[in-house]
Protein backbone atom coordinates (compact mmCIF):
# COMPACT_ATOMS: atom_id res chain seq x y z
CA UNK A 1 0.00 0.00 0.00
CA UNK A 2 2.07 3.11 -1.04
CA UNK A 3 1.79 5.67 1.68
CA UNK A 4 1.19 9.40 0.47
CA UNK A 5 0.78 11.56 3.19
CA UNK A 6 0.77 11.12 7.01
CA UNK A 7 0.00 13.69 9.71
CA UNK A 8 -1.57 13.75 13.55
CA UNK A 9 -1.33 10.17 13.79
CA UNK A 10 -3.01 9.43 10.08
CA UNK A 11 -2.14 7.69 7.33
CA UNK A 12 -3.40 8.21 3.60
CA UNK A 13 -2.34 5.74 1.12
CA UNK A 14 -3.50 4.39 -2.58
CA UNK A 15 -3.60 1.06 -4.04
CA UNK A 16 -2.33 0.12 -7.67
CA UNK A 17 -5.19 -2.13 -9.49
CA UNK A 18 -8.35 -0.31 -7.83
CA UNK A 19 -11.81 -0.07 -9.08
CA UNK A 20 -14.16 3.21 -9.52
CA UNK A 21 -14.80 5.25 -8.98
CA UNK A 22 -11.62 7.33 -7.69
CA UNK A 23 -10.77 7.10 -3.82
CA UNK A 24 -8.19 6.69 -1.28
CA UNK A 25 -7.27 4.47 2.04
CA UNK A 26 -7.06 6.18 4.97
CA UNK A 27 -5.89 4.74 8.77
CA UNK A 28 -5.95 6.11 11.88
CA UNK A 29 -4.96 3.48 15.23
CA UNK A 30 -7.81 0.85 14.75
CA UNK A 31 -9.96 2.80 12.37
CA UNK A 32 -9.76 2.81 8.79
CA UNK A 33 -11.94 4.26 5.99
CA UNK A 34 -12.13 4.92 2.34
CA UNK A 35 -12.62 8.77 1.19
CA UNK A 36 -14.29 9.14 -2.46
CA UNK A 37 -11.65 11.88 -4.51
CA UNK A 38 -14.34 13.74 -6.22
CA UNK A 39 -16.72 14.24 -3.66
CA UNK A 40 -14.17 14.01 -0.30
CA UNK A 41 -17.03 12.11 1.70
CA UNK A 42 -16.30 8.74 3.55
CA UNK A 43 -17.62 5.97 1.28
CA UNK A 44 -16.66 3.19 3.82
CA UNK A 45 -15.10 2.62 7.22
CA UNK A 46 -15.44 4.67 10.55
CA UNK A 47 -13.03 7.63 12.01
CA UNK A 48 -13.15 9.62 14.67
CA UNK A 49 -15.08 12.56 14.24
CA UNK A 50 -11.89 14.73 14.96
CA UNK A 51 -9.88 12.48 12.14
CA UNK A 52 -12.97 12.95 9.76
CA UNK A 53 -12.62 16.39 10.24
CA UNK A 54 -8.73 16.93 9.26
CA UNK A 55 -8.76 13.94 6.64
CA UNK A 56 -11.88 16.37 4.92
CA UNK A 57 -10.01 19.05 5.10
CA UNK A 58 -6.28 17.72 3.61
CA UNK A 59 -8.49 16.38 1.15
CA UNK A 60 -9.95 19.80 -0.12
CA UNK A 61 -6.60 21.32 0.17
CA UNK A 62 -5.08 18.17 -2.32
CA UNK A 63 -8.39 17.43 -4.49
CA UNK A 64 -6.04 18.18 -7.86
CA UNK A 65 -2.91 15.99 -6.19
CA UNK A 66 -5.02 13.06 -5.09
CA UNK A 67 -6.58 12.74 -8.39
CA UNK A 68 -2.83 12.96 -10.27
CA UNK A 69 -2.05 10.27 -8.25
CA UNK A 70 -4.86 7.97 -8.85
CA UNK A 71 -3.79 8.60 -12.48
CA UNK A 72 -0.66 7.35 -11.96
CA UNK A 73 -2.03 4.70 -9.75
CA UNK A 74 -4.12 3.21 -12.52
CA UNK A 75 -1.42 3.34 -14.86
CA UNK A 76 1.03 1.67 -12.48
CA UNK A 77 3.30 4.50 -12.14
CA UNK A 78 4.80 5.33 -9.08
CA UNK A 79 2.30 7.86 -6.80
CA UNK A 80 3.76 11.06 -5.58
CA UNK A 81 4.18 12.40 -1.96
CA UNK A 82 1.44 14.97 -1.17
CA UNK A 83 2.12 17.36 1.81
CA UNK A 84 0.68 16.46 5.39
CA UNK A 85 -2.00 19.00 6.67
CA UNK A 86 0.01 21.51 8.77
Amino acid sequence: MPEISRFYGIIIYMFYNEHLPPHFHVKYGDSAGVFSIETLSLMNGELPPRALGLVTEWAALHQKELREDWERAVSHRQLEKIPPLK
